[in-house]
């Protein structure tokens, strides 16, 4: 089939798709409306922002960033959200008689269609009317525009296409929970940034945006300005170096294209890795303790790397806790005492133990016959926990004290930390026994319909008891900072808190042994319900 017969094909399949986006069921469909309705919101507000920022000083350093940061989110959108558009995957067509140059065209032509694509033209259209100036610099923006539109499309379809398999593999579909972490990173340096220019001014960019405004589709936007100032040899060379990336990339995805209908997937472990993959697991069984005790806990750490949806949950937490201390810190706006962040977000990875289990937990459900049985598996499951968030808060709250300075205020904050991640980690037993729900292993929703409520008062409810809990310690560090040789004994915080958090991490599961043994079937039925 020809591109000519074969470029009206893809774009009704494309239009198809968004149409049947309305034929979903009712709570769904609202939700798609809602989105579509709220991004292009979004990108009608950008479009009328940088047309009032026309004329500004700087506006050309602002606007080269915009289109490097729009060009990224191109690039990570195939890695981190693969099954956000069904035209994204080729092998679906790889058993069609067709030759890779036309579907090029084809597919490039479709991906024209959609709400995403729509963003991004609002949004280049406003950042060349920024900075235009002149007929010759909005004749440069006429060929800018779609130009660099084309870039971005054409960058995601060849990373789409040289990854579609790894994509499609288990271990593919691990790297969406890098997205939460790209998304924690991103708002905090945001928030950094958008600080930093508050006080400074966009002049703080000048120095990057020099280097960037060579880098496609950037490129494309920064010959406007340049046209517009009469450098017409930078403009077209600007112009040049975004065309050829355009070529350069639709040749990259021709290959792969090529390569995909031609040849056999080959993306299966080998039995060399396999054998590195048990030598591993046979170490690391090695270090921890005999009996049942050592089984739950290298279980639990095999779900922590192998499960997508519990991975996800640390790698988000693990983020979230180093971040928003540290950046506080690095703003001068924090204290020591915000590095207990870090433990709070890691002791929430206690809650739900049996839901992260979810139908499997049958076969963890057979294996307790006594309270004994369930205080051992909820002590072992507390113990894994323990083996990455004890060091992980320690680490975090020496960090966050050493950039603020302030060692004297290190002790306490340790306390503060180890006795709120044992009170989690207490809560947190009990929580699972008496409030388990189901986490759907397909999607990204992490609580099962109809189990919302039981997810609020397991998470939110510890949450308000292990701060009741810590209600001593806390006290104990506010009395010896206000009384007037307190600080000379401000350091008892930290010994007080490391035993009070053993106390509870002990006492917990202890508690909370009795009520799994008896609600076994209840936690059997809860957790499978996804």
């Amino acid at each position: 089939m020809s591109a000519s017969a074969l470029t009206p094909v893809f774009v009704r399949l494309k239009l198809s798709l968004l149409r049947n986006g309305l034929r979903r069921p009712g709570a769904q469909r609202v939700g798609y409306i809602a989105s579509a309705v709220v991004v292009l919101l979004f990108a009608v507000l950008q479009l009328v922002g940088l047309i009032a920022l026309r004329g500004q000083a700087h506006i050309e350093s602002l606007v080269v960033l915009a289109a490097v940061v729009l060009g990224l989110g191109w690039a990570v959108m195939p890695l981190f959200f693969p099954t956000g558009d069904e035209t994204l995957d080729p092998t679906r067509l790889v058993m069609l008689p067709l030759r890779p140059q036309p579907l090029v065209r084809a597919l490039l032509t479709a991906s024209l269609v959609g709400i995403g694509p729509l963003f991004t033209l609002l949004l280049l259209i406003g950042s060349a009317l920024a900075v235009a100036r002149g007929a010759v610099g909005f004749l440069a923006s006429a060929v800018a525009v779609p130009l660099a539109l084309l870039v971005c499309l054409a960058l995601a379809r060849a990373v789409a296409a040289a990854n579609v398999r790894l994509l499609a593999s288990r271990k593919g579909r691990d790297l969406a929970v890098l997205s939460g972490l790209l998304i924690a990173i991103g708002a905090q340096v945001v928030n950094f940034g958008a600080q930093r220019l508050g006080s400074a001014g966009l002049g703080e960019l000048d120095p990057v945006a020099d280097v960037l405004r060579w880098v496609p589709p950037a490129s494309a936007l920064a010959a406007v300005h340049a046209a517009g100032e009469g450098s017409y040899g930078i403009a077209a060379g600007q112009l040049a170096l975004a065309a050829g990336a355009l070529v350069a990339l639709l040749a990259v995805w021709s290959r792969h294209l090529t390569k995909l209908m031609t040849s056999p997937d080959e993306s299966t472990l080998t039995s060399t890795e396999t054998a590195v993959r048990e030598r591993s697991s046979a170490g690391l069984r090695r270090l921890l303790p005999a009996g049942r005790t050592g089984t739950v806990m290298e279980r639990s750490l095999r779900y922590v790397w192998r499960d997508p949806k519990t991975k996800a949950a640390w790698v988000t937490s693990l983020a979230i806790g180093l971040i928003v201390p540290v950046f506080n810190a690095w703003q001068g706006t924090g204290s020591v005492y915000i590095a207990c962040f870090a433990a709070g977000m890691l002791g929430i990875q206690m809650y739900n133990q049996f839901g992260q289990d979810t139908s499997a937990f049958w076969i963890v459900a057979l294996t307790i016959s006594s309270p004994r049985d369930a205080y051992v598996e909820l002590r072992a499951r507390a113990l894994a926990l323990l083996l990455v968030t004890l060091p992980y808060a320690a680490l975090v709250t020496v960090v966050t004290t050493a950039m603020l300075g302030d060692w004297r205020r290190l002790p306490e904050a340790l306390g503060l930390s180890f006795a709120l991640l044992g009170a989690m980690l207490a809560t947190g037993a009990w929580t699972s026994a008496r409030f388990p729900y189901s986490i759907p292993q397909e999607g990204y929703k992490n609580v099962a319909p109809g189990q919302t409520g039981l997810a609020w008062i397991s998470v939110f409810g510890g949450m308000i008891a292990a701060a009741v809990l810590c209600a001593p310690v806390i006290a104990l560090a506010i009395w010896l900072n206000v009384s007037a040789r307190g600080d000379h004994w401000a350091w008892l915080v930290f010994p007080v808190g490391t035993v009070y958090g053993a106390v509870l991490t002990a006492v917990g599961p202890r508690l909370a042994a009795p009520q799994t043994a008896r609600r076994l079937p209840e936690i059997l039925a809860a957790v499978s319900k996804g």
